[in-house]
């Protein structure tokens, strides 16, 4: 195979949810189609690298622009709740959801000493200075369930104790239109402990 084609192979592959036959397809597709593929996706790139960035405040994406963002602009939402979420792409998430209407901070990451990817890099520093000044009343953690996540969550509901915000996390329990025979033991085992009055 010509070298330029798997070097563009060996690019997409490393996007998300794109494995190396994917990525294969999505080469070829891309060369043999240029004009109504390549082309516009250049364009594209260009522009979004050009203009997105990530909000100042929160994280969350915005463009260069729009800094503070909508979301941290907005004068309707919620100045007592703060809801800390790893990536911005889950501030999108959970807006889409339309249940939460406080403020977000996106830390960039989990804890992950496998990887290197300690306090030093999250935006953890910036997080409680806004904690500090911005008289929240709850920091919500919605955090992953995973290993890195709860050792995330640990880790600031550890620094926030003593301060007078409350800390809260994620329920636990079993996706909506699931049975229990369709889940794993840890699941069911948060889903009992985290068990509420009806």
């Amino acid at each position: 195979m010509l070298r330029p084609i798997e070097e563009l192979e060996k690019c997409l592959a490393k996007l998300p949810g794109l494995g190396r036959r994917s990525a294969a397809r999505a080469a070829l597709a891309l060369v043999r189609d240029r004009a109504r593929l390549a082309d516009p996706l250049l364009a594209s790139l260009k522009t979004a690298c050009d203009t997105v960035c990530c909000c100042s405040r929160c994280g969350a994406f915005t463009t260069r622009d729009a800094d503070p963002c909508a979301l941290c602009t907005d004068p309707t939402r919620d100045n007592r709740i703060l809801c800390v979420v790893e990536e911005p792409s889950d501030i999108e998430t959970l807006e889409a959801a339309g249940a939460f209407h406080g403020r977000y901070h996106a830390l960039g990451g989990k804890l992950a000493p496998a990887r290197h990817q300690s306090p030093e890099k999250l935006r953890i520093a910036s997080l409680f200075e806004r904690i500090a000044h911005e008289g929240f009343e709850e920091v919500f953690l919605a955090l992953s369930t995973d290993m890195d996540g709860d050792a995330t969550a640990g880790y600031i509901a550890e620094l926030l104790k003593g301060k007078p915000v409350k800390v809260t996390r994620l329920a636990f329990g079993l996706p909506a239109d699931s049975g229990i025979a369709y889940s794993d033991p840890l699941t069911l085992k948060r889903a009992i402990q985290g068990r509420r009055d009806v």
